[in-house]
This record gives structure tokens, C-alpha cells and sequence, in this order.
């Protein structure tokens, strides 16, 4: 999943050398090697990335159980990107994704006392005014959206501002800058299958079959493509109430 793109800001080859061996570990999945590469100066820039390398590993866990301690660590190195660099994009979004992914397992009542929710969508909104473009920002808002929606019912989301219809416009936002991005398509998919499978049934087969025609560039996003293939076997049983539970379970 490619939520941020590290921005290469260099002034050697070497250190453009220790870039490319960050990203080449990441895109192929070997994440706690990204982690040290990127250990090797406290940067804003490498901060950010450790958490993103943090997080890959987390999502991929085959169980759809991110491992604690990597949320903590990833949480750990955002915000340390953050002092240094308290407007930095990628940062922000790690910080948001870290917390969306803590509030998972924690019922409602705990999710609205935790803060995360309200947090990381402070946290992505401001990114987004800072960078209007941004496909990974687009990208997130458009699962917090549903999410919400689906956790907190109408009301809910209301209280929350939480709607389908900003999801949708962030989920368009989103392709339009990176239309060949499996994760983005993945994630929507599955934010609206655990929501309503079969209301959304024809919306949701769009996103899986672009999400399965994406190049993988990465190992993450080669795992969100056989996660998007095995939900789309899913809902081809029309068990929609089945296919809500499978999808809210994923990753």
C-alpha cells in the first residue's frame, strides 16, 4: 500500500544511494531492514519513513492482527517527525494511519474516549490543506468516512461528520491523481463491503476488478491484490452479511 511517497531531498550520492536502498527494501518487503536504512539519520524525512516501514509490516500480518508494538513504534517515529517538522505531510499521515489502526480492536465507547478517530482525521485534513492533491490523504479520508459510518450507525457519523458521500469524493479524488494504485482501490472496497455489501455491491465489483488490474510495485501492494481476490470469491457466494464480516475483519 502506497500511502506516502518519500520525497528524495539529497545532497550526495551517498545519501541518494541510502534512498534508493530504503525504497528497494520497502517495495520488497523487507521492512525491518527499511527501518535500520532509514535509522541512520534522525531526519523528519527518515522518521517518517521508519513509520510508514512500520506500518507495511503491521497491515501485512496474515491474521489481520497489527502486532501492538509496531503500532507503537510507528505512532513513536510520526510524532518524532513531527517535532522536528511540525507541517511535514508523510508524517502526519503515518501518525493517522497508526492511530486509525489502534482504535480498530477497542469497542465504540473506547474509540470515542481514545481520541484516535477525531485525531488522525485532524491530523490528514490538515495534511491535505497543505498538499489539496494528495492521492494517499484523499485515500484515507475516503475509509475514515465509512468506517465511521459503519461503527457509528447514522447518528454516528453524523455526530462524527462522517458520510458516504464524502467518501465517495475523496475515494475519486484519490484515483484521479493515482489511478493504478491497487491499495487505494483495495481499501475502499473493503471500507464498503464491511458497510453495506449488498447496497453497494456494483460499486464495490468496480473497485475490486481496478484494484486486480493495478501493477503491484510493491510486496504490500501484492497482498492487498490477493486480499481484493479473495473477497471479490466472497461476495460471489451473495452471503452479503458473511462478505460485511470477512471485509470488516481485513486489512
Amino acid at each position: 500500500m502506497r500511502w506516502v511517497i518519500l520525497a528524495l531531498i539529497v545532497a550526495s550520492p551517498v545519501a541518494q544511494a541510502e534512498d534508493e536502498a530504503q525504497r528497494i527494501a520497502f517495495s520488497e518487503g523487507r521492512y525491518h531492514e527499511a527501518v535500520l536504512l532509514s535509522a541512520t539519520e534522525p531526519s523528519a524525512d527518515n522518521l517518517a519513513f521508519s513509520a510508514r516501514s512500520l506500518l507495511a509490516e503491521a497491515i501485512s500480518d496474515p491474521n489481520y492482527i497489527p502486532p501492538p508494538h509496531l503500532l507503537d513504534e510507528a505512532e513513536a517515529k510520526a510524532r518524532q517527525a513531527i517535532a522536528i517538522s511540525p507541517n511535514h505531510v508523510e508524517a502526519r499521515l503515518q501518525l493517522a494511519i497508526a492511530l486509525s489502526l489502534k482504535a480498530r480492536p477497542l469497542s465504540n465507547r473506547e474509540a470515542m474516549r481514545s481520541g484516535y478517530g477525531s485525531e488522525a482525521k485532524e491530523l490528514v485534513e490538515a495534511a491535505l490543506r497543505d498538499d489539496p492533491d494528495n492521492t494517499y490523504a484523499h485515500g484515507f479520508l475516503a475509509v475514515w468516512h465509512l468506517e465511521v459510518r459503519r461503527r457509528g450507525g447514522a447518528i454516528g457519523g453524523s455526530v462524527m461528520g462522517a458520510s458516504t458521500k464524502k467518501a465517495q469524493q475523496h475515494y475519486q479524488a484519490a484515483i484521479t491523481s493515482a489511478p493504478d494504485d491497487a491499495s487505494i482501490h483495495w481499501q475502499y472496497a473493503r471500507a464498503l463491503t464491511a458497510l453495506n455489501a449488498k447496497r453497494y455491491r456494483e460499486e464495490i465489483s468496480t473497485s475490486l476488478a481496478a484494484a486486480l488490474g493495478c501493477t503491484a510495485e510493491t510486496q504490500l501492494e501484492d497482498v492487498m491484490q490477493r486480499r481484493a481476490e479473495f473477497l471479490r470469491a466472497e461476495l460471489e457466494t451473495k452471503s452479503w452479511k458473511r462478505a460485511e464480516k470477512t471485509a470488516a475483519q481485513m486489512l
